[in-house]
This record gives C-alpha cells, sequence and structure tokens, in this order.
C-alpha cells in the first residue's frame, strides 16, 4: 500500500469493524529523541506481553553521544520489541512496524535495512506544518521518499493529542504510543495499567495517573482512527516468570550466590548492574563500592576477597584493559575473584552503546606471563543469573580469577524466563576462622589438581605474607628456578582439574551432517533459529555453544569430526577471503575459530559481523548457506 493516511481524531472508524489479524510473532521499534522515553514504551511492552504469556526479546537502540542533538540521525534511541506466540531467543529480523516521534531517528534505520519491504511506519505529524521551514522540507522530503518507497506510512497527530491531557508532550508521547501499541497488538489493558504503576511506582501517584490517562487515550485513539488490528497468541506460562535485562539478571545472580562486595567504576554499557545492587544490596548485607577508577575497583574486590569477603567487580573492555594488573595479582596470590566484562565496540573507547565480542582473547590471555583464568560467558538473559553463581563457585573452590564475559546485546535486552527457585547450595559458606593445623602453608598445591587451601587473614597460626612476587609454599618470596616451576605448574593444573568437571556441550540439531556451526555467548538463539530454518529445508546442519572458553570442555574434538565443515559465528573481526587481499596464508581468524584450530589442529573456518548490533539469524542463515555451497565441491570436503 503506498497510499500515505493521515489521521485525525473525528476519524470514527469504529474498532468492531476491524478484522484482527493473527500472527506469529512480529517485531516493532519505538523510536524517539533520546530522552523522550521510546525505550521505556519498548520496554513497557514487552513487559506487558511477557506476563500476558508472549514470548519476548526486546533490543535497546542507544546513541553513542549522552545528550545527541535532537532530531538527528545519530540521536534515535528507542526499542525494538520481537513478540511471538512462542519463545522468542533473539532480536530477529526486519522489523515489521515501527512508531516514530520524528523523521530524522526513522532515516538511520532506514539506511541500514532495518525494516521489511511494505512495513508499517507510524510517524508523529506535528513537522508537516513546523514554523522552521528547514524542518516542514525535511519531514516532507522523507514522507515522499517512504511511500514510494512502498511503506504503509500513517501520520499520527500525537503531539495534539498528549496536549489534551498534559502541559508537555515531550513527557506524554511514550505512554500514548503505548496504549497505540496496546490496541495494534490487543494487549491487556488492565496488564499495561498495572505495569505503568510498577514502572513509575517511586514516582507521586499523579504521575501514575496522569500516565495512564496518556495510555488510555493512545488506546482509543488507535481503536477509533486505525484500519488494522493483530492478535499473537499467547499461552500463560505453567510456572512464574520473570522479565528482567541481562544486567539486572547479573545484580541478581551475585544476590542469589552470597556474594558480598561489589567494586566498580562506571562504565557503558555494564553501569546499570551496580544501579541495581545499589538499590537492593545493603538490605541482604552486601556492599556496592563505587571506586575512583577502574584500577582501584578491582584492587578494592581482590582486597575484600583476601580478607574472606566474597568479592565481584564488574566492567567493559576500556575499564578490563586497565584491570589487567591487578587481575594478575589475584592469579599469583590464587585470590578467588570475579570479573564480569560486559564486552562492547572497540577497541580505546569505540562503541561505549553497541554489542561486540571482542574481548575472549583478551580474557584469556591479557595479563602478562602465565595467568591462568577460567573464561566463561552467559549465553541468554537466563543465563546470565546462573552463570554468576557457577563463577562464584568455581572461583572459591579453585582459588582463581573468573571472567564472565556478557556483553551488550545481553546486557540491555530483555527475555522472560522461569523465577528461580532459590537453593541454599548457591550460597557462598562463611569463610573458615577455624585454627591453621600446625604445618600447613599457604600455599601447600596438591601435587594432581593444584589446589590449596585458602588462608584467611585472622586465622590463628595462617599468618604470612602475600606479594604479587614469585614465591613458594610458605608465601616466601622465591626466585629459584625450581620453585617457579613447581608454581606455575600448580596454578595451571587447576585450569585442568576444572575441565575434569565440566560436560561436553550438547548438539542442536542433527548428530553428524555437513556443517558444525560453534558459537559462544549472546549469539546462541540467532544461531539456532538459522540452524533450524536450514534443517527444515533438508539440511544437515548442527550448532555447538561453548559457555566455557577457558577451560574448553570435552567433546569438541569428537563432534567436529562428525561434520565435514565446522565454522564458528562471532561478534569479532575475521578477515573476509572474499577481499582481494586475502589468502590462506594472511587470512585473520575470529577469536573462537583461532582457538579451536590451534587446539584441536582442524580446518575450523569462520564467519563474523561487528556492526554494533546483535547479529540476526537472517544473516547466519545467508552466511551458513554460502558455507554449505562452497562444501559441495569435494576439494572443501574436511580431511
Amino acid at each position: 500500500m503506498n497510499d500515505t493516511l493521515l489521521l485525525q481524531p473525528e476519524t470514527t472508524a469504529a474498532s468492531t469493524s476491524k478484522t484482527v489479524t493473527a500472527l506469529d510473532e512480529h517485531i516493532v521499534e519505538v523510536l524517539s529523541d533520546s530522552g523522550e522515553g521510546a525505550q521505556r514504551c519498548g520496554q513497557s511492552l514487552g513487559a506487558i506481553s511477557a506476563r500476558m504469556g508472549n514470548g519476548v526479546w526486546t533490543v535497546e537502540i542507544i546513541p553513542a553521544e549522552i545528550q545527541p542533538p535532537a532530531r538527528s540521525v545519530e540521536g534515535a534511541s528507542g526499542n525494538r520489541v520481537r513478540i511471538g506466540a512462542c519463545g522468542i531467543t533473539n532480536g530477529g529480523d526486519e522489523s515489521d512496524l515501527a512508531i516514530a516521534f520524528n523523521e530524522q531517528v526513522l532515516l538511520g534505520r532506514l539506511r541500514a535495512g532495518e525494516f521489511k519491504p511494505g512495513a508499517t511506519i507510524l510517524l508523529e505529524s506535528m513537522w508537516r506544518g513546523h514554523s522552521d521551514p528547514k524542518i516542514a522540507a525535511s519531514y516532507l522530503q522523507t514522507h515522499q521518499e517512504l511511500v514510494k518507497a512502498g511503506y504503509r506510512v500513517y501520520e499520527i497527530p500525537m503531539e495534539r493529542e498528549c496536549l489534551k491531557l498534559v502541559q508537555d508532550a515531550r513527557k506524554g508521547k511514550n505512554m500514548f504510543a503505548l496504549g497505540m501499541l496496546c490496541s495494534i497488538y490487543s494487549r491487556d489493558m488492565a496488564l499495561a495499567r498495572e505495569q505503568i504503576a510498577l514502572t513509575f511506582g517511586k514516582k507521586n501517584r499523579s504521575v501514575i495517573e496522569a500516565n495512564v490517562k496518556l495510555l488510555d487515550a493512545g488506546f482509543r485513539w488507535a481503536e477509533a482512527n486505525l484500519d488494522f488490528k493483530y492478535r499473537i497468541p499467547a499461552a500463560r506460562p505453567s510456572v512464574p516468570q520473570i522479565v528482567v535485562n541481562g544486567n539486572t539478571a547479573i545484580a541478581l545472580g551475585v544476590l542469589a550466590s552470597g556474594m558480598e562486595v561489589c567494586a566498580m567504576y562506571p562504565i557503558t554499557p555494564a553501569t546499570s548492574a551496580s544501579h541495581y545492587l545499589s538499590e537492593v544490596f545493603e538490605k541482604v548485607g552486601g556492599v556496592v563500592h563505587q571506586a575512583e577508577d577502574e584500577i582501584a575497583a578491582c584492587a578494592f574486590a581482590i582486597g575484600a576477597s583476601y580478607a574472606g569477603r566474597c568479592a565481584l567487580t564488574i566492567t567493559s573492555g576500556p575499564g578490563f584493559s586497565l584491570k589487567q594488573e591487578g587481575i594478575g595479582l589475584a592469579v599469583m596470590g590464587e585470590i578467588p575473584l570475579v570479573v564480569v566484562n560486559v564486552q562492547r565496540g572497540g577497541p580505546s573507547t569505540g562503541q561505549p552503546t553497541k554489542a561486540e565480542q571482542g574481548d575472549l582473547l583478551s580474557a584469556m590471555f591479557g595479563s602478562h606471563g602465565d595467568a591462568p583464568k577460567v573464561v566463561m560467558a552467559p549465553c541468554s538473559i537466563e543465563d546470565c543469573f546462573y552463570s554468576i553463581i557457577t563463577a562464584r563457585k568455581i572461583a572459591e573452590t579453585f582459588n582463581m580469577v573468573v571472567v564472565v564475559l556478557s556483553d551488550a546485546a545481553l546486557a540491555t535486552s530483555q527475555q522472560p524466563f522461569p523465577r528461580p527457585q532459590f537453593s541454599e547450595t548457591w550460597i557462598a559458606p562463611p569463610p573458615d576462622q577455624g585454627e591453621i593445623p600446625p604445618g600447613a602453608r599457604p600455599y601447600d598445591w596438591d601435587e594432581v589438581t593444584g589446589l590449596a587451601r585458602r588462608f584467611v587473614p585472622g586465622q590463628p597460626h595462617g599468618m604470612h605474607t602475600l606479594t604479587g612476587l614469585a614465591h613458594d609454599r610458605s608465601s616466601h618470596v622465591a626466585y629459584d628456578p625450581q620453585i617457579n616451576q613447581e608454581a606455575i605448574r600448580a596454578r595451571s593444573l587447576k585450569l585442568a582439574a576444572l575441565a575434569k568437571t565440566l560436560k561436553a556441550p550438547p548438539l542442536y540439531g542433527d548428530p553428524e551432517g555437513d556443517l558444525l556451526v560453534i558459537g559462544w555467548g549472546s549469539t546462541k538463539g540467532a544461531i539456532e533459529e538459522a540452524v533450524g530454518a536450514l534443517r527444515e529445508q533438508g539440511h544437515k546442519v548442527a550448532s555447538m555453544h561453548l559457555r566455557f572458553l577457558q577451560p574448553l570442555p570435552p567433546g569438541i574434538k569428537e563432534a567436529m569430526r562428525r561434520f565435514r565443515q565446522v565454522m564458528t559465528v562471532e561478534g569479532n573481526w575475521c578477515d573476509d577471503p572474499a577481499d582481494e587481499i586475502i589468502d590462506e596464508n594472511n587470512r585473520r581468524y575470529s577469536a573462537l575459530a583461532m582457538l579451536l584450530r590451534a587446539r584441536y589442529l582442524v580446518d575450523v573456518d569462520c564467519w563474523s559481523e561487528v556492526k554494533g548490533q546483535p547479529i540476526k539469524p537472517g544473516a547466519i542463515r545467508r552466511a551458513l548457506i554460502e558455507k554449505l555451497k562452497a562444501s559441495r565441491d569435494p576439494k572443501d570436503a574436511m580431511p
């Protein structure tokens, strides 16, 4: 439909005359200038839909600048909500519908190909008659281009409708837009009003009432004026669900694990984890320490852990780089420590608000010298919660540093999952303050596992000096060649001992066949959706997702041998072999592919994308199809 629909409130099409179209899923975007509340609108729609029983995955659209200029392509802020009749594991492909508070915030998304052909666009109409002729001309030009391109454009007088209820429409459009979306997608308005009460629960009652009025106004307007309506079937969950983003799930994992200290310095996109903890941690005896910088935050957490507390530090890429010397100290001193790195685009300050998986190798090898660390990567919002509990247990059992690699794609995305049922086994036990047995030494490394008892300051007969220098079993500084060899061996053996406890990662798809796709972290849902689509077409493909990157779990090589081709899909860089200058001698491989090739001596190929956004299942599907086409040549088959 190429006709524009300029809808006025006087239009009186009755909602009962509409045909309600049933859908399996839909993707909607809410876009505005920064500060106009589009992100909150999208989050609320996701929460309402999840409470109704729909599968949901939200993706925040965040400008790179803190205060970008209004009405700018770069300043687009908002939320992308994928709603399905079944479980949703990723943000999906192109969007079906968008609500935009001005035409400029649409342009960047359009240029990036984020909308399906013929998608529905609801566009704030106030700019058509703006007093600034340049703004009016820009609006008219964009509007004409949208119509010409085949988008179904509806002009919506949001500003005018909101001013009937509030003095500042900029603070009300997001709830008016939410009301329209509740009408369009047949959302439960009772749940919508409850969600507003939860969202604005800390505000004055009048704020809640004003936002409910705006919600109801948007719903009524859409019912009376829009000529389409959808219904996405939902099944109420059989168990209670929660809807949180990855950072909140990490913070909840900190609470559930019994950790007592979180030290961090604010950094995007990790900061919201500390925001949540700062509100609730004190109620359960925890402390959030905001240090003067990233180095101090790491040192504070190490000191707290050395003193017997259970501590972690949360950061993102630049902060993780600054913490490396402190992390090396914790490795040398064998002090348990959990480090959460919510990855973002890099290097340097890079893209603070954009998603990337570029820190795997620095997590494993960033410290100077041989500094073995456990490296984990949660693969879903739910996994963000449970990974922290597991990381704490490993850190204190093995007296090691455990790095948890989340990323911006998980940090700000929301997904419903079953409410965790608390288990006392999650909680960290109190530090052992008992008397140290005669003759025991702080680094009595076990000959098989490398493990040693954790000494806590204050234990009778446990006094010793701790430094970052090489040391013997009594913690005395020692440069003897044999002692240094023994200490490095013990610290390395702990990784091998942990590896003995891990299970082989399961395969999703065929047990053997033409192509095995291996991923890690936030790409799991998109990879499995792409693999599932190819299997429906008759291809013999499967995927394997790794939650432990160091040590690697067993069974990987055996699985790879059952497929003709193996490739990784990652959100970090690899060279494209189609580039003229790239050949097999100079090609750079993505991080996991490099590790697997070196470890298992298998010709692992790779495909990656570093566009600063979650990788879409459609992009992965196309890459896998190209790989399958290439592998039909017998010369490309694995030996």
